[in-house]
C-alpha cells in the first residue's frame, strides 16, 4: 500500500484550503500548471541539446580514426590517391 491513503490526502487538501483559501486555489493551480509546462519544455530542450552533443561526439572519433590510419600508412588523410 502507498504511503498516503485517501484520508491522508483529504486532510492535506483541507489544510491547503485553510492556508490559501478557496478563492486563491484556481490561481494557485494555474501557476503550478504553468510552472510544470515551463519545466517540461526546458527538460525537452536539454535532452535535445544532449542528443546533439552526443551525435557530434560520435562523429568526431571517426575522423580521429582516419587521422590515425593516415599516420600509420604515411599518407595524408585528405589524399584521394
Amino acid at each position: 500500500m502507498g504511503a498516503f491513503g485517501w484520508p491522508h490526502l483529504l486532510i492535506i487538501l483541507a489544510v491547503i484550503i485553510l492556508i490559501f483559501g478557496a478563492a486563491k486555489l484556481p490561481a494557485l493551480a494555474k501557476s503550478l500548471g504553468q510552472s510544470a509546462r515551463v519545466f517540461k519544455g526546458e527538460m525537452k530542450a536539454m535532452k535535445e541539446e544532449d542528443n546533439a552533443t552526443a551525435s557530434a561526439k560520435v562523429e568526431q572519433p571517426a575522423s580521429d580514426d582516419a587521422a590515425k590510419a593516415s599516420v600509420e600508412s604515411g599518407k595524408p588523410a585528405d589524399s584521394n590517391s
